[in-house]
């Protein structure tokens, strides 16, 4: 940001636009977590790097990205311990031994997951930026709250019923 100056334990992010600001802590040796069911080992990360940095930089997984740097646009989420997590916000020191989805956990293009379906059925999409947020949010609301309810639905077509059902209350 033009005149402002960052605290000196602080530097801005320079990484395809991200402008977030980083807090430079201790470099951790390794962290393990696991990432779409598969076994991580993150190297040589500082401890507040936020753990969205490590998923599109070292991972290069897409489906979260960087939006609004404060946690509130929900572009960044990913599923943390079967919890929606703004990842721009989590420093990679409390993610040891997390498990982790993203949206390329979800489904496959040739099998999406059901949520992904109900929406590219419905034509969900807007401009599609925020949507990573939108379908990981409600899959673990779903996983969490409707778990019982979510076992007896038999087709997708009676999930996009439930979503619509919540809609009008």
């Amino acid at each position: 940001i033009p005149g402002h100056e960052a605290p000196n334990d602080q530097v801005a992010a320079n990484n395809a636009g991200d402008c977030s600001l980083t807090r430079r802590n201790k470099r951790m040796s390794s962290i393990r977590i696991t990432v779409n069911g598969a076994s991580r080992a993150v190297d040589g990360v500082d401890a507040g790097t936020p753990l969205l940095h490590v998923l599109r930089d070292q991972l290069q997984l897409k489906g979260p990205k960087f939006g609004c740097g404060l946690g509130q646009c929900g572009a960044c989420t990913a599923i943390v311990n079967g919890r929606a997590v703004r990842t721009c916000r989590t420093p990679m020191s409390t993610m040891n031994g997390a498990e982790i989805t993203t949206l390329e956990g979800l489904g496959t293009p040739e099998k999406p997951h059901p949520i992904q379906k109900a929406f590219i059925e419905e034509g969900a999409a807007q401009c599609g930026f925020c949507l990573n947020g939108v379908i990981l949010t409600a899959k673990a609301f779903l996983d969490k709250k409707l778990k019982d309810f979510i076992g007896k639905i038999k087709s997708d077509k009676e999930l996009l019923n439930v979503f619509k059902r919540l809609k009008d209350k």
